[in-house]
């Protein structure tokens, strides 16, 4: 089993990039809701993810109710900043979604609102709308790694 990291329209390479990297680091596996904001031979997407793409389980959907289907008895945690809990309250496990929307308006509001118990927030200061999207992948996906006794991993 894996984590696994949703990106719902991604916009920009370079994040999409990152968290490959930190995907594969940890065995996590990458899917990408379209559309995509660039192309997947786009130049800074190769160049965030280096040369770790063979190690990324990547997979692509064209739309985010084809995730759920595929992967129907799986259990899937919304990333926003409009959630009241904080991801590091949740209880994570081996094979659980961790999704996130798009850097310029997050998830889409009827995901959110047909998602209420699975809402997950990052804390911090009023002073910034939200931090980037690939530092938030990390974070999370190492909190249910580090929940779960960091498996495989060294």
């Amino acid at each position: 089993m894996a984590f696994h990291i949703v990106l719902v329209e991604p916009e920009i390479p370079a994040n999409t990039g990152n968290i490959a990297r930190t995907c594969a680091a940890t065995g996590t596996h990458l899917h990408l809701v379209r559309p995509l904001g660039f192309r997947t031979d786009d130049r800074t997407l190769k160049r965030a993810g280096l040369d770790y793409w063979h190690a990324v389980q990547v997979h692509y959907y064209d739309s985010f109710q084809e995730v759920v289907e595929q992967h129907s008895d799986a259990r899937f945690f919304f990333a926003s900043t409009k959630a009241d809990k904080l991801y590091s309250e949740f209880s994570y496990q081996d094979g659980d979604f961790l999704v996130f929307g798009k850097e310029t308006k997050g998830l889409p509001q009827e995901l959110l609102d047909s998602n209420p118990g699975c809402l997950m927030r990052m804390p911090m200061t009023d002073k910034v709308r939200s931090l980037n999207l690939s530092n938030s992948a990390a974070i999370i996906v190492y909190e249910a790694l580090r929940q779960t006794g960091f498996v495989d991993l060294n």
